[in-house]
């Protein structure tokens, strides 16, 4: 099913150009005059989708890497700084990072439509093994980019993954010194990650070319698995399945931005926000979300070397699915008994997902051992099997024969899942657990949130006053305290609370360190000269700079929670966490021994804190005629520091707001395009003599 050109060089240069190098001729014959089966439902968008994102990740990579320095002792800072100084640096972070998942997303949805469809089945066999392929580079550089940032999570996630190789018999610890460029995950293990994570997009992209050739040189699959045979049983790429995508890639980028402008950071974790420390492990460390499913398998074995084999195997397996799977038939929608299974396969899969993100210990165990035996058990027993067990249901003769309904029941089943999700969130259980913060009410929620510049400048006052003289705040300087979006003090009181600062500068002409007083362009400097010190004056322990805390804490919310705040857009657990832990300080239960210089506190993990109680009623005078009382305080003090972490945020939902009404006005001017330019498939007004009137719909 191969197209072929009828392009036709109109000007002079174009006729000379083609003699030389025909490039207009091979998009025109791939890309518009290329025959497309009429009855491709919106599941064969996500094609079009997927080259979409990585062109979006390759521009944003290539603009985020002119800023970026990789190297230990700079890199978390570098990405601070162009999230907080580079012109949208926020918005190409952001974009970047969310878009991995939504690429990952996409890349998911792509495989299991070709698993229900059966497009790696002869004599797509190689198209599947490149797609697999592209899979395989895509985890690589997925990986290797969550290192960048150089956060907790991103050290110890290096860590443990390059530590895999060790499994391997003899040349395992080699090649994870090699890797590591040392004998310790390091400055030559960010440098290499970095390159590697910046040249494989490349390698990714030469195989999507290939990926699309063998596609069109095998034809595409179409939901009912049967090759078109005449040319009514087709429609040019362009303008039907071109604006068919293009409406679905408007809608799916209305997903996109939700994430990138509302609720940034839900895919990410916390930890991620502290930067790297080799000497304190995360109580739970996990990869993102679209390694989890692998990592549940991983971990499900208890002999690390199976456990590598396993994982490694459950990737590789796709690649054999065309000669594992003996059924002659393609498409599920034939196949009862198939469909079940797959089903029962996509819950399996869905299943590792979520207990990879779950502590590796008790009955979360033994789930993943069920469901890794299952996941292995499909590819290797059930799909050989039913191929002979199985009786198909009758396979059209054609294309036009076929009447897809499916669509509409898809679109109940999600309707009526999502209806039960709501319905089984409800309201708060009385039996909650209580150590968990409270929900609080805060201005800047929501897609209009506002940060409360009044409680901004409050909580600025109770860090001065009170938190300064043991945390930094280091990645703030002086003069965001009067840019728009912030406390916005004027330009005499930044530079009034500026000069309050002693700034170390230098050298001077005779080569020597000296203070002076602060600037607006300066940041606010540290209370400690160095760690050693801010670890001496607070019993060992060394406080937290406050630059990103409210971004690095946060808690679990449990479902059906979770995924509610995808919609309530709600995702601000760090500054219900701060709120809480000012609040939570209470005498200790009668059986509960304190270390020495602890404090109990019912929020903090452990209830065994090492700050003491900072704030109290009264503590702190306002002049506004706020209430000075702790509850009042908490909630001041961790708004500030929720501004401090995303200075940017009314600007990225101002943006949003825009791109989001300007996505959704796209989308519905594509539908109403699309179902004008399909209105003759669809619906033919008037039947050519001899025409087959049993149309496919659409």
């Amino acid at each position: 099913m191969s197209g072929h050109s009828t392009y036709q060089p109109q000007s002079r240069f174009m006729k000379w150009l083609e003699a030389r190098l025909p490039i207009t001729s091979l998009v025109h014959s791939s890309f518009v005059a290329y025959p497309t089966p009429r009855n491709l439902n919106y599941w064969w968008t996500f094609g079009g989708i997927l080259t979409f994102m990585l062109a979006v990740q390759l521009v944003t990579g290539i603009i985020l890497v002119m800023h970026y320095t990789p190297h230990v002792d700079m890199a978390f800072n570098s990405v601070e700084h162009i999230m907080r100084d580079v012109n949208y640096g926020w918005l190409l972070r952001y974009l970047h990072s969310n878009g991995a998942s939504m690429f990952f997303l996409a890349a998911y949805v792509h495989m299991f439509r070709g698993m229900y469809y059966g497009s790696y089945k002869e004599p797509r066999e190689v198209l599947w093994i490149l797609g697999v392929i592209i899979y395989l580079l895509m985890m690589a550089t997925g990986f290797m980019g969550y290192v960048l940032p150089w956060g907790q999570m991103s050290y110890w996630a290096a860590t443990v993954i390059t530590n895999l190789f060790s499994a391997i018999p003899i040349v395992g610890d080699p090649i994870v010194t090699w890797l590591w460029g040392g004998y310790a995950v390091g400055n030559p293990t960010l440098n290499r990650f970095f390159s590697l994570h910046y040249l494989l997009p490349f390698v990714i992209a030469g195989v999507v070319v290939l990926h699309i050739w063998a596609l069109h040189v095998a034809g595409q699959n179409n939901p009912t698995g049967i090759e078109a045979k005449s040319p009514k049983e087709t429609v040019p790429f362009t303008p039907y399945a071109t604006v068919k995508d293009s409406f679905f890639m408007a809608a799916f980028c209305v997903v996109f931005a939700w994430f990138v402008f509302y609720i940034p950071n839900y895919l990410g974790h916390p930890d991620n926000y502290i930067p790297a420390n080799p000497g304190v492990t995360p109580p739970h460390i996990v990869p993102e979300w679209y390694y989890l499913p692998f990592y549940a398998i991983l971990r499900s074995i208890p002999n690390k070397l199976l456990g590598v084999i396993a994982l490694f195997s459950s990737i590789l397996i796709l690649a054999f699915l065309p000669w594992l799977d003996t059924s002659r038939v393609r498409s599920a929608v034939y196949r009862p008994l198939y469909r079940q299974f797959f089903w029962i396969f996509v819950i399996v899969c869905v299943g590792l997902g979520w207990l990879g993100s779950k502590p590796a210990e008790g009955g979360y165990v033994i789930a993943s051992r069920i469901l890794t035996a299952w996941y292995f058990i499909h590819f290797i027993i059930v799909l050989p099997l039913l191929g002979f067990l199985e009786t198909p249901k009758p396979v059209p003769n054609s294309i036009a024969e076929a009447v897809l309904k499916h669509k509409a029941v898809v679109a109940s089943v999600f309707v009526l899942a999502l209806a039960g999700i709501i319905a089984m969130s409800g309201p708060a259980s009385a039996a909650e657990d209580t150590s968990k913060p409270p929900r609080q009410s805060w201005s800047f929620h929501g897609p209009i949130g506002l940060y409360d510049r009044a409680q901004l400048q409050r909580g600025f006052k109770i860090y001065r006053e009170v938190c300064q003289s043991c945390h930094s705040l280091s990645l703030l300087s002086f003069r965001n305290l009067g840019e728009k979006g912030g406390p916005e003090f004027t330009s005499a009181q930044v530079a009034a609370i500026a000069a309050e600062y002693k700034v170390k500068d230098g050298p001077n002409d005779q080569g020597e360190m000296f203070e002076r007083p602060g600037r607006p362009a300066d940041r606010f400097p540290a209370p400690f000269p160095n760690e050693q010190a801010a670890r001496a004056a607070n019993g060992g322990a060394a406080p937290p700079d406050m630059s990103v805390l409210a971004k690095a804490r946060g808690y679990e919310r449990g479902f059906p929670w979770f995924v509610l705040d995808v919609f309530t857009q709600y995702q601000e657990l760090g500054p219900d966490y701060i709120a809480a832990i000012l609040n939570g300080y209470e005498k200790p239960p009668s059986d509960l021994k304190l270390p020495d210089g602890a404090s109990y506190n019912k929020y903090f993990p452990g209830h065994a804190i090492g700050m003491p109680k900072p704030l109290s009623d009264g503590q702190v005078e306002y002049t506004d005629g706020t209430p000075a009382t702790l509850d009042q305080y908490s909630k001041d003090i961790a708004a500030f520091l929720m501004w401090a972490a995303e200075p940017t945020l009314e600007a990225r939902k101002r943006l949003g707001g825009q791109v989001m009404i300007y996505l959704i006005v796209l989308a519905i001017l594509l539908y109403f395009t699309k179902k004008k330019v399909w209105v003759e498939v669809e619906k033919p007004r008037e039947l050519a003599h001899g025409q087959d009137p049993r149309a496919t719909s659409m």
